[in-house]
């Protein structure tokens, strides 16, 4: 089977990571798998933000989790020690959908390069607060951005081989 068929096939969600940060031609590689989506118009509308400072991404996982609702010392990015941060131009009817896209490219080359990631939601509303707005203006990003999801990447902790039945009667054919 050709390889983009079974990347997709093996892709999983990993929610238990190793400490070990992957390398910066690796996560360069996931990041320009993003710029790769596509998009509405081919506007190119969105943005990430690759967090590798130990101190940001704790922040950031706390502030998710009081969002989530979870018990204090619970960690929503599952210890993956980088978290990518996908945010779209509110101005692009099109941006949920243009950032999504962005996400699952990444995904996919995470997988590929026998990485892990997990698509976590909320950055939607940390990026309604001052302190997430205050981080854009400090990167010198302006315009009205809505956070659509972040990455948790790392090297799984354990094989996460097994492949969950496809749900039937998902798919129509109209001849």
């Amino acid at each position: 089977m050709n390889e983009v068929l079974e990347t997709l096939k093996a892709r999983r969600s990993v929610r238990s990571f190793k400490s070990d940060l992957p390398t910066d031609d690796e996560l360069k590689a996931i990041v320009e798998a993003g710029l790769y989506a596509p998009s509405g118009r081919n506007m190119q509308e969105v943005i990430t933000i690759v967090v590798k400072n130990k101190e940001l991404r704790d922040e950031i996982a706390e502030v998710n989790r009081e969002i989530g609702g979870w018990k204090e010392g619970f960690d929503p990015f599952y210890q993956a020690p980088v978290i990518i941060i996908v945010l779209g131009n509110k101005e692009r009817s099109t941006h949920v959908y243009d950032g999504s896209v962005v996400l699952e490219n990444m995904m996919l080359a995470a997988t590929s390069l026998g990485l892990g990631s997990c698509w976590i939601h909320r950055a939607k509303e940390e990026f309604e607060m001052p302190r997430f707005k205050q981080l854009l203006k400090d990167l010198h990003i302006e315009g009205d951005w809505e956070g659509i999801g972040h990455l948790a990447i790392g090297y799984p902790a354990k094989d996460n081989n097994d492949v969950p039945k496809r749900k039937e009667g998902r798919v129509y054919t109209i001849d």
